[in-house]
């Protein structure tokens, strides 16, 4: 087969390794790519939002299937236009792609539908907005409807943190994506990422991790695209699975084929385990990153025969195994991050971090005089697998020390709620 994947972060080097394993695969080609996922594909200088030459590009090359990474082209409507044109492609459509696109949409559908979620109110304007805050008082959390690369979200501890949220969203600070604000409750438990593989009618779990959104050790300072996750997540046990699927992933799939968008891609549930059970604090449509990175390294089945099955809607006689080491990445990101990154800065090494079950992912790299430089926020991915948590978080911090790059940071404490639990049992 002749595949196009379509993105250039770390979540698409980890796509284009496992799909490169692939015996059904031809010719990989990766539009706009990058230095690390040239190690596996055929770069092409495609811009992903110009959907006629992405199509003129697979007539071309007698592309067999297009797999979209990341949200923004999926949003943009990019699977319809392929499939308009007679081109296979896995990730949802347009309309289905809401689900991520805005966050109103998925409240209002998981209301519609009785899936348990954060008490909510949707407002497109200040005013109102403040006047809710003002009414239920902190702690409270403060999204953007649309997309905002993973930093339109603030959970807010004080009403100063609130309203200054607030008015963050309609100043501009996301741009677009904060003209209508979703204003919830505080969830209390524990974050896991549950994936499902869809075709629009049955959805196929896909594995678990837990991400670390914050920049610093101990969960503290800002928010960001995510610093480091690990798979599986202990939190999510065989019950909470089946749980998750009947509450949560089930009647979702329902209540889009009943609106007449069924859900065909990735469905990743973020999910919030409380006390009462799994609740859903939002839904992406594509890989996470960095979760996609781990799952790749413990799928043991090939990725583009799952890949296939779900565009031809074909999951209900499919499955995945898993390997039964777990995984776990170490986000390397550029001073600033996640405010301005510095770029520029050389990075050496990856060769001697690399080796048996340690594998660097290129997420913000970049070649410039033959030398390979950081060129984005978040800007390698060091992943290791081990014979537990604490074994992967070892191989990882190790191999995060071998890499020769003065400017980069890390948080060291990447797995740290499951290594407590290996120790405590």
């Amino acid at each position: 087969m002749n595949v196009l994947l379509l993105g250039s972060g770390g979540r698409e080097h980890a796509l284009a390794w496992k799909l490169a394993a692939s015996p059904l695969l031809k010719r990989l080609y990766a539009a706009p790519g990058n230095p690390g996922i040239a190690q596996h594909a055929e770069l092409v200088e495609l811009d992903v939002t110009d959907h006629d030459a992405i199509i003129r590009f697979c007539s071309d090359q007698h592309i067999d299937l297009v797999v979209v990474g990341p949200e923004a082209p999926l949003v943009a409507g990019v699977a319809d236009d392929l499939r308009a044109a007679g081109i296979r492609v896995f990730g949802p459509s347009k309309a289905a792609a809401r689900l991520e696109g805005s966050k109103g949409f998925t409240k209002d559908l998981c209301a519609e539908f009785g899936i348990p979620t954060a008490a909510y109110g949707r407002f497109g304007s200040l005013e109102a907005a403040k006047a809710y805050v003002e009414s239920v008082g902190a702690p409270i959390v403060v999204k953007a409807d649309g997309l905002a690369a993973g930093k339109g979200v603030t959970v807010a501890m004080t009403m100063e943190e609130a309203l200054a949220a607030l008015e963050d969203c309609y100043d501009g600070a996301f741009g677009g994506a904060g003209a209508e604000v979703v204003v919830e409750e505080l969830l209390v438990g524990e974050e896991a990422s549950f994936f499902c593989l869809c075709d629009g009618k049955t959805a196929l779990p896909f594995g678990t991790a837990q991400d670390h959104k914050r920049v610093g050790v101990g969960d503290t300072g800002p928010n960001t695209g995510g610093m480091g996750a690990y798979s599986p997540a202990p939190v999510m046990t065989a019950q909470m699975i089946e749980r998750t699927m009947r509450e949560i992933v089930e009647p979702t799939m329902r209540g889009m084929a009943e609106r007449g968008t069924p859900f065909s891609g990735v469905l990743f549930a973020g999910l919030m385990i409380t006390a009462d059970g799994p609740k859903l604090i939002e839904y992406n449509v594509r890989f996470g990153d960095p979760e996609c990175q781990v799952l790749m390294m413990r799928l043991k089945d090939d990725l583009l025969v799952l890949l296939n099955a779900a565009v031809d809607g074909q999951l209900a006689h499919s499955s995945a195994r898993w390997r039964d080491e777990a995984a776990l990445t170490v986000v390397m990101a550029a001073p600033g991050y996640p405010g301005t990154p510095e770029k520029g800065s050389v990075i050496g090494g990856l060769d001697q971090a690399s080796g048996e079950g340690v594998e660097v992912f290129h997420a913000g790299t970049a070649l410039k005089d033959g030398a390979l430089v950081a060129n984005g926020g978040r800007v390698l991915n060091v992943t290791a697998t081990g014979a537990s948590i604490s074994d992967a978080q070892r191989r990882a911090y190790a191999a995060v020390d071998r890499i020769d790059w003065p400017q980069g940071f890390c948080r060291r404490d990447i797995g740290w709620r499951a290594v407590e639990r290996e120790q405590a049992g």
